[in-house]
């Protein structure tokens, strides 16, 4: 498949990518439960649920990810980049 084909699906996945504001937080963390995402750790050891989450991303409090939703339900998303180490998916579980 080409490469830039490739690469703009994940974004075409988002429904919005807010822009975070000077002062934005990362992810560090995620919060699952039965292997779910329940909520993140964020880069200031504070955990919010799924829903705060996807609230203060919109409001550019949270940087490097995108908002996107399966039914009703929005969730965060990565914004892809040539890194694997900063996606969702390799952040660690916290408690």
């Amino acid at each position: 498949m080409n490469k830039d084909i490739t690469s703009a699906l994940p974004l075409a996945a988002m429904d919005y990518i807010p822009t975070p504001n000077e002062d934005a937080l990362s992810i560090t963390g995620l919060v699952k439960e039965h292997g779910r995402i329940t909520g993140y750790q964020l880069s200031d050891n504070k955990i919010v649920s799924k829903e705060e989450g996807v609230t203060l991303a919109k409001n550019g409090k949270i940087k490097g990810v995108g908002i996107a939703h399966n039914k009703d339900t929005e969730y965060l998303k990565s914004i892809p980049d040539d890194s694997e180490n900063n996606n969702l998916s390799s952040l660690p579980t916290v408690k």
